[in-house]
């Protein structure tokens, strides 16, 4: 049996296939369902120590739409943290407002400290440059849809994937799904090799490129992602890889795609992927974005007991 009820949501890699399976046909029947009580009374704490839109926004739509409430703060700046407070005591005194907190901090590791602390579930929005479960789901649900499957895709990661915490667990996740995976960025910001000792212990076909030539009429699925401007230490290093990639529909026409190719990107985009691309099919960002409301909704839901 699968269960949710009270369980912080840290990392993907805690969850199964049958998990994962289950939160993507819970969020299909949110998705169907107009706005409900099913929350009512409940308080959902959103701690953003970092800048977020699409995830802190569709956290409190979602709460929202199930008759639940929200407190909380977008940044760091106006909580205690400005004044010394430790993360671990922020999480104490937040759980006596509250019923689930949904905590984005810039340091690794942070959720599962504020888990560890915590006697409500915790759910992680973004822990540094570790991972972004909640993302995956909706990524897993994006793909799910327009694909018609998770089974047995061949997916192309396109950018920084060192600093890109939504590649690291959605890579994990499709492991479950027999998924071949290109790997394309510069040496610099190459997928970590104990993220890729990590998928081919697990059996998954890795491959590695700097370009998508030679490889992008294989691929069912390319994931492009934004150059972490904010994790870089060295504004110099920045500078050697910005704008190394920029995915456009000429782009794409000239190496040549699958007519079925579907594009993802968790956003924001900033000089990666050109607007060229948002009228055609294969770009399912925007809809990918909108997906956070019932795939959050259906985590809230069953982290919180509401649905069985």
């Amino acid at each position: 049996m699968v269960r949710f009820k009270q369980r912080d949501i840290i990392s993907i890699r805690h969850f199964n296939k049958e998990e994962l399976l289950y939160i993507l046909d819970l969020a299909k029947q949110m998705e169907q369902m107009d706005n409900t009580e099913l929350l009512k009374g409940k308080v959902l704490a959103s701690l953003f120590f970092e800048p977020s839109t699409r995830t802190r926004l569709s956290f409190e739509s979602s709460m929202k739409r199930l008759g639940g409430s929200v407190i909380g703060f977008a940044e760091s700046g106006v909580s205690s943290a400005a004044k010394g407070e430790s993360l671990s005591d922020s999480i104490k005194i937040v759980e006596g407002y509250c019923d689930i907190i949904v905590l984005r901090h810039y340091l690794e590791g942070s959720a599962q400290l504020a888990a560890d602390v915590a006697t409500i579930p915790v759910i992680n929005a973004g822990d540094g440059a570790n991972q972004h479960p909640t993302q995956t789901f909706l990524d897993l649900y994006t793909i799910q849809k327009t694909k018609g499957t998770l089974e047995g895709l061949t997916i192309g990661f396109l950018g920084d994937l060192k600093y890109g915490r939504t590649v690291h667990s959605l890579a994990y996740a499709l492991s479950h799904f027999g998924a071949e995976m290109y790997f394309i960025s510069p040496p610099s910001l190459q997928l970590p090799n104990d993220f890729i000792d990590v998928l081919k212990d697990r059996k998954v076909k890795c491959h590695e490129n700097e370009s998508l030539r030679g490889i992008s009429r294989r691929l069912d699925v390319i994931y492009c992602t934004r150059i972490q401007k904010e994790r870089f230490a060295d504004p110099v290093e920045f500078e050697k890889v910005r704008g190394i990639y920029r995915l456009s529909r000429a782009m794409l026409e000239e190496v040549g795609i699958k007519n079925d190719l579907k594009v993802l990107h968790p956003l924001p985009r900033v000089d990666e992927m050109d607007d060229s691309l948002d009228a055609t099919d294969f770009a399912v960002y925007f809809h990918q974005a909108r997906n956070g409301v019932p795939v959050r909704k259906a985590i809230l839901a069953a982290v919180l007991g509401a649905i069985a």
